[in-house]
């Protein structure tokens, strides 16, 4: 299911998802790596648990040096903690540990609206959806700065354009899965990356998703971000350029071929005018350099052909464990109960 951006609406939407949610009586879990969020968590903490009663909450500590742990704990969090060092492994961690029939995954700098999960839990569990992303609305200027507003626009664009055009905003943090998609997400990431991976899983498996618009906040005072404009938006990008080898193989390699082919004629043509003006090859060297790029740019066409077929061998493999996963069908057996 495909779904258009639908503004998260005020208390009555939220009631009535709360309500949904209690007449439901999944197992919820709310998911939030952290590093170095002492200034954010505790009220992170707490305002989930107000906005979704029955959740448990984890957090998963990586490696802070201030007192993050602490306070998570001491608004009620379970703590534990992930020593590889990026979010990337923190999600992988957390989504292998945690059993639960949705899961909340925030950041917990503060930044995302917790009164949004109700509405994003109700949406998957209403819908059989096994993706909800919550889009962000700054609330101000200096919630998204502009370099992070171009990056996301530009990733967001490019991953539209390969994969399909299902979100607008990919590089959200805020999000809610079912099992069956957290259950069967390979989570190869290391860090920031993993929202781009994320996306594109439940893009290439054409899994149904939604988007749902929710507010995005300052930070708190004290709190600093760990983005890097250019070195985590050139890491998201080296990440796109992997996923489409990995997942556009024929297109790919079409592309690398085209560009050996171009190059070999712009070499071998005038060698070629030489010699069928003189029977000479005066420039050998230049020759053999353009006789050896086409012969790359076929080989690299052909690989291309050879693992597009196995590309979709491990596409449908994927499919297949997705599928052997419950999906989130609570609604349809209550009422059959």
């Amino acid at each position: 299911m495909t779904s258009t951006p639908a503004t998260v609406s005020p208390d009555v939407t939220q009631r009535t998802a709360a309500a949904n949610i209690a007449a439901l009586a999944p197992r919820i879990a709310v998911l939030i790596p952290c590093y170095n969020e002492a200034e954010a968590i505790e009220g992170v903490v707490k305002d989930f648990a107000a906005a979704l009663p029955t959740a448990t909450i984890y957090v998963y500590d990586n490696n802070s040096t201030d007192e993050t742990k602490a306070r998570a704990a001491s608004a009620g969090a379970i703590v534990r903690t992930e020593t590889f060092q990026g979010k990337g492994n923190v999600v992988r961690r957390m989504f292998a540990d945690i059993e639960a029939e949705a899961y909340v995954l925030v950041d917990g700098d503060g930044t995302y609206d917790a009164a949004s999960a109700a509405v994003m839990v109700d949406t998957l569990l209403s819908n059989s959806l096994d993706m909800v992303n919550g889009a962000r609305v700054p609330v101000s200027s200096a919630a998204f700065r502009p370099g992070h507003v171009f990056g996301n626009k530009l990733l967001t664009g490019t991953v539209a354009a390969i994969f399909g055009n299902r979100l607008r905003d990919m590089l959200s943090g805020y999000r809610v899965f079912s099992r069956r998609f957290v259950k069967s997400f390979p989570a190869l990431a290391s860090g920031f990356e993993t929202e781009t991976e994320l996306t594109v899983h439940a893009l290439e498996l054409r899994l149904p998703l939604a988007e749902i618009q929710t507010l995005y906040r300052d930070r708190p005072p004290g709190s600093k971000s760990k983005l890097n404009t250019f070195r985590d938006g050139f890491r998201i990008l080296r990440t796109i350029v992997y996923l489409v080898r990995e997942e556009r193989p024929m297109q790919f390699f079409s592309l690398v071929a085209f560009v050996l082919f171009a190059t070999s004629l712009l070499l071998g043509w005038p060698v070629v005018a030489t010699f069928i003006e003189t029977g000479l090859v005066p420039r050998l060297p230049t020759a053999v350099l353009a006789v050896g790029t086409m012969i790359l740019a076929a080989v690299s066409f052909v690989a291309g052909l050879i693992l597009d077929t196995v590309t979709l061998s491990r596409r449908e493999i994927k499919r297949l464990h997705y599928l052997g996963l419950q999906g989130p069908t609570f609604r349809e057996r209550r009422r059959s109960s």
